[in-house]
């Protein structure tokens, strides 16, 4: 992919570096960090590859755990000089180039409002939707209206995942700021105050809700063709991530059985197939997963 590699975005809060304050503050303290590892061990296995995008649900269950001190600008305390970190460039150029998409193509009522992204080492607070952590995996936070990235998940991504390349790392981005998109228009509120028997299983509603994330990330990488910044090879290296992070795949590689019933992403064959779906359309209509079959 064709970026800036000294590109600097507002939208980025850099918190790498800074000391997280956890203990006996919000609710459960202590106790809340270990429902999440249990959440996290039950989930995938601790063995293998831990837990990847289930970042909210999770922290819906922990609660406020801690606090961190917030970076007073775009560039935190301990963070390298504006220009010189090639991987928040990187995160900066695809966060920006995102958000411009959807600045044009907002699918909703009124304008597309910018979502922040919060770049963190180990563990932070957030707005909300109580503790970060890297073993979450990436994650957005509908209460604050932040995503949030450890970016040690994206070698997590290449090396134990096999789905290296910078096209992967954009997709991660862009399928979260998807679930930003999907906040805005009111859609992740709907699913998430659904009936729990409505939300879950292979056809659930929180399937559905994270295909159309990918097929968002998809609309995005269209554009992405269109202005010429695709590269040889990029969009198969998204294509490869969408494949590594499937349910059933994830399942399998940690050595259990495949069970459709406890899905919340969808599977391989689904999420390429939605992520596609976008980049062929470049239409946020041509998104609409909660009708028919997935």
């Amino acid at each position: 992919m064709r970026y800036d590699d000294q590109h600097e975005s507002p939208d980025v809060i850099d918190r790498r570096g800074e000391t997280y304050r956890g203990g006996g503050g919000g609710r459960g303290g202590g106790v809340g960090f270990n429902l999440l590892l249990n959440l996290v061990a039950s989930r995938f296995g601790m063995g293998g590859v831990v837990v990847l995008f289930l970042g909210y649900y999770a922290l819906q269950a922990v609660g406020g755990l801690g606090s961190v001190a917030p970076a007073s600008s775009s560039t935190g305390r301990n963070a390298p000089p504006p220009g010189t970190d090639p991987q928040r460039s990187f995160v900066a150029f695809v966060l920006d180039d995102v958000q411009a998409l959807w600045e044009r193509k907002y699918p909703g009522p009124g304008r597309y409002k910018r979502a922040k992204l919060v770049l963190f080492s180990g563990q932070t607070s957030t707005g909300g939707c109580g503790l970060g952590a890297a073993a979450t995996g990436p994650f957005y936070c509908p209460a604050d209206q932040r995503a949030y990235i450890d970016l040690s998940f994206f070698q997590t991504l290449s090396a134990r995942l096999g789905a290296p390349g910078d096209f992967a790392r954009a997709y991660v981005i862009a399928h979260e700021i998807g679930h930003h998109v999907q906040n805005l228009q009111g859609t992740s509120s709907k699913v998430h105050r659904a009936p729990k028997s409505q939300q879950k299983g292979a056809q659930g509603l929180s399937v559905r809700l994270e295909l159309q994330a990918d097929c968002f990330a998809g609309v995005w990488a269209h554009g992405t063709r269109q202005k010429g910044l695709l590269e040889a090879g990029d969009l198969e290296e998204a294509m490869n991530a969408a494949a590594a992070i499937g349910d059933d795949t994830l399942q399998k590689n940690a050595g259990r059985t495949v069970r459709p019933e406890s899905f919340s992403h969808g599977t391989s064959a689904q999420r390429m197939r939605w992520f596609r779906r976008g980049f062929e359309t470049g239409n946020p209509a041509s998104c609409n997963t909660f009708s028919g079959a997935i």
